[in-house]
C-alpha cells in the first residue's frame, strides 16, 4: 500500500505504484509524457504538448468528461487547484478514483510538486527536472525592466502577485508592475499602457494574443507576443521559458529599490 499526501494535504491511498494516470493539467500532461509515457493514458483537450501525444481525450480542464475518465480505470488522476474546479475533483474521488492535487505559486514550488509526483509514479527525479532547478536556483537578479503581463481583454485582466508567472517575471530579472494587486485583477487598459512601464508580455493563452489581437491597443509601451507556455506552465517547459525568456530582461539599467 503507498500512502501520500498531495499538495493540498489530501491524503491518496494506493495500493501501489500507479500503472494508468489521467492528467487533467497540461503542464502535468508534458511532464508526465516526457518522462513516464507509458503511464498516460488520458488527458484533456488542452494538453498540446508533446505535439504527438496520442492518449485518450476527456473534454476541458474546467468541464472533464467523468464517465469517459472512470470507463479509463485510472489508478491515479493528477489535477491543479486553479486549473480544475474542485467539484470535478471532489465526484471523482466519491467515485473510487485517486485523484492527486497540485497547488504551485512559484518556480521552487512547482518542482518540488514535480519531484514528489513523479516519485509517487516510482520516478526519480528526470534530466529536465534537474536541469530546471539549475537554471533557476540563482540568487535573484535586481530588476532591470518593468512589465505588465495581460491574461485577457474586454475586460483587461493581468497577472498579479502570489502567482507562479508573477515568480517566472522576477526570477527573470522583470519586475512586474501589478505584483502589489490581487491574483489576476481586472485593470483598465490605461493603468497598463502606460509610460513607466517598459513592456507589456502578451501571451497566448489563457487569451490568445496575437499580432491582430493585443498589440494595437497600445500606444505608450512595447508590446511582446510570447507563448503562454513558457509563463504559466511547470514542467519540462521550465527550461524552455528560462532560455527563451532571459533576453527579455536585459538591455535595460536596474531598478532604484
Amino acid at each position: 500500500m503507498v500512502q501520500a499526501y498531495d499538495d493540498l494535504g489530501h491524503r491518496v491511498d494506493l495500493p501501489g505504484p500507479p500503472r494508468r494516470v489521467v492528467s487533467l493539467v497540461p503542464s502535468l500532461t508534458e511532464a508526465l509524457a516526457v518522462t513516464c509515457p507509458d503511464l498516460l493514458v488520458g488527458a484533456t483537450d488542452w494538453c498540446t504538448r508533446p505535439a504527438d501525444l496520442s492518449v485518450t481525450r476527456v473534454r476541458g480542464t474546467k468541464n472533464p468528461d467523468r464517465r469517459a475518465i472512470e470507463a479509463l480505470d485510472p489508478d491515479l488522476v493528477v489535477a491543479n487547484k486553479e486549473e480544475n474546479r474542485e467539484l470535478d475533483v471532489r465526484r471523482l474521488r466519491e467515485a473510487g478514483v485517486p485523484v492527486w492535487v497540485t497547488d504551485i505559486g512559484s518556480v521552487p514550488e512547482g518542482l518540488d510538486s514535480l519531484e514528489r509526483l513523479l516519485g509517487l509514479l516510482g520516478e526519480g527525479a528526470p534530466g529536465w527536472l534537474l536541469t530546471a532547478r539549475s537554471l533557476w536556483s540563482v540568487p535573484l537578479p535586481s530588476p532591470r525592466a518593468r512589465v505588465a503581463v495581460p491574461i485577457w481583454r474586454d475586460p483587461w485582466m493581468v497577472v498579479g502577485g502570489g502567482t507562479f508567472t508573477d515568480d517566472v517575471v522576477r526570477r527573470l530579472g522583470l519586475a512586474n508592475v501589478f505584483s502589489d494587486t490581487g491574483r489576476y485583477p481586472t485593470v483598465d487598459l490605461a493603468s497598463i499602457d502606460r509610460e513607466d512601464v517598459d513592456l507589456v508580455l502578451l501571451p497566448d493563452e489563457p487569451y490568445a494574443f496575437s499580432a491582430d489581437d493585443g498589440p494595437e491597443a497600445f500606444r505608450n509601451t512595447r508590446t511582446v507576443l510570447v507563448s503562454g507556455r513558457l509563463l504559466t506552465w511547470y514542467g519540462p517547459s521550465l527550461v524552455d521559458a528560462h532560455r527563451e525568456l532571459t533576453d527579455l530582461s536585459l538591455g535595460h539599467p536596474p531598478i532604484a529599490g
